[in-house]
């Protein structure tokens, strides 16, 4: 019998363990063990080279942090079964298994009206009939649908595992030190009060730190001008080789981008059709930049300047925009493409994007971030915070943008 207690050397919190066959088995299946091809941070490798790693290592690492903070509440009275630990890793580990090559872009092209978590659900259910069951509990879980609240909010809330681990990962491979939390400190002052997941007071400063670097974060890695610009474009790469396909155009794929690129793949498709999730377990970053390789050679104009673009790094432009272009600047726009490429008004709109991102600190919708004081009274951090007011935590930042190719 093969050993299925492995320990696994990460670069970001050391060596973790596989405790038992139920978590080994998990790590073994397809889909998660696809993971290893789909890049964390999407096309952030543009700006931050060293963003390399996989969504495997995130999960694994998201897994290792559950255990941890399981551990912490057992150790605090907490009282936490041997299945409801085994459930809540194994919904923290599958978390992200529905997430599609370069994380977002395909939401936006090749599939519609489905996002990447209830693919992850779709998944998860259909590894549950395949393990006879065995994922009933861990996907209670992560529909938020069991009896003990607390566990769904370390796999989901403003201060879960996720997050603590992908601040740290994400900041520890890109070099930008601003992310770097107290992860191993958050998970000490954690507890459970009326069902609810809160934080010791003494652990306050930490979580002012976690909410500091997450605003960085965002600003400075994964909503990058640079980051989003690369995405832009390869949506509009995905978009043109799709209408080249309903068009009647043959264009190199492989099996699995050939299938949503010659079809219209909704959330309806994919809850009644089995075939449409087991094309898209096989997607992964290789199927989509083997792709635009040689689409760099195609015959249609738009899609081969697009795709030499990408291949060589030469990324649509930004700037920053006050408010949305007007109609005369969208027309003005479109007859430069047109005359430099001398193509039509319609192809001309593949060279340009306009694009909004905006993200809060602390949302007030979400469940709250809570400080546990020794009296037994619980504040929001926004109200318990001497650094940080409500109005800072909850603000929407957003900014906006014209991205464009550069002629």
């Amino acid at each position: 019998m093969p050993n299925k207690k492995k320990i696994i050397n990460d670069p970001v919190f050391g060596f973790i363990s596989i405790p038992n066959d139920f978590l080994y088995d998990l790590l073994q299946h397809p889909y998660v063990q696809r993971l290893h091809r789909i890049r964390q941070l999407g096309l952030s490798f543009f700006v931050y080279p060293g963003a390399m790693h996989s969504r495997f290592l995130h999960s694994l690492g998201a897994m290792h942090l559950m255990q941890e903070a399981i551990a912490c509440l057992r150790q605090k009275g907490i009282e936490i079964s041997h299945s409801e630990g085994n459930a809540a890793c194994a919904a923290i580990l599958l978390h992200d298994i529905g997430h599609g090559p370069f994380s977002h872009v395909l939401e936006h092209t090749l599939v519609s009206g489905i996002s990447h978590e209830e693919i992850s659900l779709m998944m998860m259910e259909h590894i549950n009939r395949e393990m006879a069951g065995a994922l009933a509990e861990a996907i209670c879980i992560f529909k938020n649908e069991y009896p003990r609240h607390f566990l769904h909010q370390m796999i989901s809330s403003q201060l879960d595992v996720d997050r603590l681990d992908y601040l740290c990962r994400d900041s520890f491979f890109c070099g930008v030190n601003e992310g770097t939390v107290a992860s191993a400190r958050i998970l000490k002052m954690l507890q459970v009060e009326n069902d609810k997941l809160v934080v010791e007071a003494k652990g306050i400063y930490s979580i002012e730190k976690f909410l500091v670097a997450r605003r960085l974060m965002y600003w400075q890695v994964y909503l990058h001008k640079t980051s989003v610009a690369a995405e832009q474009l390869l949506i509009k790469i995905l978009s043109r080789a799709k209408c080249l396909c309903a068009a009647g155009h043959k264009l190199f794929a492989t099996p699995a981008l050939r299938y949503f690129l010659y079809q219209n793949i909704t959330a309806g498709e994919f809850a009644k059709d089995e075939e449409a999730l087991a094309y898209y377990a096989q997607l992964d970053d290789n199927d989509i930049l083997s792709s635009v390789k040689v689409w760099a050679a195609s015959d249609d104009k738009v899609l081969s300047v697009l795709c030499r673009a990408f291949v060589n790094r030469q990324l649509f432009k930004a700037k920053v925009l006050d408010e949305p272009l007007q109609d005369d600047d969208l027309l003005r726009l479109k007859q430069q493409y047109m005359g430099y490429f001398d193509i039509a008004e319609d192809e001309a709109a593949c060279f340009f994007a306009e694009h909004s991102v905006s993200t809060d600190t602390y949302s007030a919708k979400d469940d709250s971030i809570d400080i546990l004081f020794k009296s037994g009274e619980t504040k929001d951090i926004a109200l318990a915070s001497d650094m940080l007011n409500v109005q800072v935590l909850t603000k929407r930042v957003q900014k906006h943008y014209l991205f464009y190719y550069k002629i």
